[in-house]
Order: structure tokens, then C-alpha cells, then sequence
């Protein structure tokens, strides 16, 4: 008997009643990021063989240095996302100011999408997994251009958030506040297909995931957990294994499936920590709170912050339900929130 596939396009149509007042734009929405993951992977594919890797000479809004690849996936998810009229604005980690799409069918639409289009990308040039995070809401602003408030809303008012990783297969992982889901890019016919279906991330785990070469400049909070951490104790599994990328989405999805935690943490070098609010922590808090975890900069819930600007740093810790409790305790007993 043949094997059934569910493709990404199919399961959003049988999803779409989920979703009864977005008449289909939403979907819409989902079905051109997937397209735009194609065409990204594709190039990831054979970056090695074109002239595609390395610097590409200038540097985002950032700061960072912006690699070829970069710049590829940038334009092929704005160009994505501006040719299906259902997004009126986007919000990039690779542009200063947010992208406003006038087109007459678009300046009116539904939603706004704030996305790191190549996540981890100084990883591109060694051939390690990279990927690509995406959150989409429901736009609050009445006709015309998008507005800033458009974008600084809660993680809690997403209404679709996913990650594309990029490594040995390629996934789409993402959520619309009724589960998670994740697709497997099939190569033989060009389609994401159903492969992990209600993702659950497990309640607890024995992976941390951080850069332990920046271990000095932690807040005491998060060295006392790491020593947690590599205490021996039979009765928690430990000591626990060290596993770090360096891909923030490689990094997440180890840890959904095998359960874990990711812990960026404020450092004294970057006060504020170094992931960008919007288009890295709460799309993937929204997922994988959805999945059973939980997400906080260590004190505080991170879909409950309220966004100041496009691109707010903040810490973040995520992972597993225990784990994420059990450093938070760390936090709270040796850290505090005015010196983190």
C-alpha cells in the first residue's frame, strides 16, 4: 500500500478552520513562507559549490557582518511575503526600520510578519545547521501603512509562529496556538510533508545548551545553575550534557526533541543579552509553550514583555518545564533583575 503524505499546503487547508474569521489569508501566509524555505534551502544546499558563502561586505542594523546568504534569504522572504498581499509590513533583523509593502492589494492586509531570515549564518562557511525563524500578528492598526505599534505587541497576541531548520533534512516547525507541528522536506517531490505531528517537548531533560566560553562574564544566577549542572547525583540524572552549536535554531530544536534547555544570558559584554526580542525569543517561546515548555529571560515570562523597539534584546533561557523552573530558582536566589 502506498504511503499517505500530508503536505504542508494540505494540512494548513484542513487546519483553516481553526482560524474562521482570517478567511484564508492566514494560510495563505503559512503556504509563502514555505515556498520561500524552499527556494532558501535550496541555496544552503549548494552554497559550497557557488560563490555564495563569506561576507557579502557590508553590515546589518546589528552590527554584524552580513553574509551572502544573508542578503539571499532577506530578499527571498520579503519578495515572498510581499507577493501574496496578505502581509502589509515586515519586520527584519537585517533591516533598520521595518519594510512597508504598498501594493494596492497589500497596504491593507491582515497581518505583519517579523522573521530572522538566516539564523546563525556566521555557521554558513563550516557547513553546521542554520535556519530560519518567522512570527506572524494580527495587524492593530486601521487602514493605510503599518504603524510601529503594529509590531510592539506581546508575544502573547502572535497568532502563527515557526522555525525553518536547514541541516542533514529539512524542517518546518510552526504553530498557530493549537499545537505544534513539524514537516519534513521531502527533496523527490518538493514538498514539506507531515513528519512530526503534535510536537511535545519533554517535561524534563539532561542537555544545556550555552556558550560556556563567555562563563565569566554570567550573572551569578546562571554560573551557580551550570554547576547545578555538572553536579553528580543519580537521582536527577546527573550531571547533564553540554551540547552548544551555536545555531540558535539548531540549538532549540535539538532540544524539543530530545529535551533540554538554551540559555543566552546576559553577559557583561551585552547587559541587555544578545537575542532580539521580536523575531527570536517570542516566536519560539510561542512554540514551544505550545509544546509543553517554557520560555523566560529569567525572571519573567518572555511572551508577557512588552516590545520597546524593533530590535529589543533580551535574555532568554527555554527549553524543557523543570529545566526552565530550575534555573529560574538560580536566578532568583542569586540574581536580580536590575543587575542581570
Amino acid at each position: 500500500m502506498a504511503q499517505k503524505f500530508l503536505t504542508l499546503g494540505q494540512f494548513i487547508i484542513e487546519r483553516q478552520a481553526d482560524f474562521p474569521y482570517a478567511k484564508g489569508e492566514l494560510s495563505r501566509l503559512l503556504r509563502d513562507i514555505g515556498i520561500a524555505a524552499k527556494i532558501v534551502n535550496r541555496e544552503v544546499n549548494k552554497a559550497g559549490l557557488m560563490d555564495i558563502i563569506g561576507d557579502v561586505g557590508s553590515q546589518n542594523v546589528q552590527g554584524e557582518a552580513q553574509k551572502k546568504l544573508d542578503v539571499f534569504a532577506n530578499e527571498q522572504f520579503i519578495a515572498a511575503l510581499s507577493s501574496g498581499g496578505e502581509c502589509c509590513a515586515i519586520a527584519s533583523e537585517e533591516n533598520d526600520e521595518m519594510i512597508h509593502i504598498e501594493s494596492a492589494v497589500s497596504k491593507n492586509a491582515k497581518y505583519v510578519v517579523s522573521i530572522d531570515p538566516l539564523d546563525g549564518s556566521s555557521n554558513i562557511d563550516v557547513n553546521v545547521s542554520i535556519g530560519t525563524i518567522f512570527s506572524i500578528y494580527r495587524r492593530i492598526s486601521l487602514g493605510g501603512l503599518a504603524t510601529m505599534n503594529d509590531f510592539l505587541q506581546k508575544g502573547t497576541q502572535q497568532v502563527a509562529a515557526g522555525y525553518i531548520t536547514y541541516g542533514s533534512s529539512t524542517m518546518l516547525v510552526y504553530s498557530t496556538g493549537h499545537g505544534v507541528n513539524g514537516f519534513t522536506l521531502d527533496p523527490s517531490i518538493g514538498e514539506f510533508c507531515l513528519s512530526h505531528p503534535d510536537m511535545k517537548i519533554p517535561r524534563d531533560g539532561v542537555i544545556y545548551s550555552i556558550n560556556e566560553g563567555n562563563y565569566v562574564h554570567f550573572p551569578d544566577g546562571v554560573k551557580k545553575y551550570l554547576k547545578y549542572c555538572q553536579v553528580e547525583e543519580e537521582a536527577t540524572n546527573r550531571p547533564y550534557s553540554s551540547r552548544y552549536i551555536g545555531s540558535l535554531v539548531s540549538d532549540f530544536h535539538r532540544n524539543m526533541i530530545k529535551g533540554g534547555v538554551y540559555i543566552y544570558p546576559s553577559t557583561a559584554k551585552s547587559p541587555k543579552g544578545k537575542l532580539r526580542l521580536l523575531y527570536e525569543c517570542n516566536p519560539l517561546a510561542f512554540i514551544v509553550e505550545q509544546a509543553g515548555g517554557l520560555a523566560s529571560d529569567g525572571f519573567n515570562r518572555i511572551l508577557e514583555m512588552q516590545p520597546k523597539s524593533l530590535h529589543q534584546r533580551c535574555p532568554l533561557f527555554i527549553g524543557s518545564y523543570e529545566m526552565v523552573k530550575k534555573a529560574e530558582e538560580f536566578m532568583q536566589k542569586y540574581s536580580t533583575p536590575e543587575v542581570q
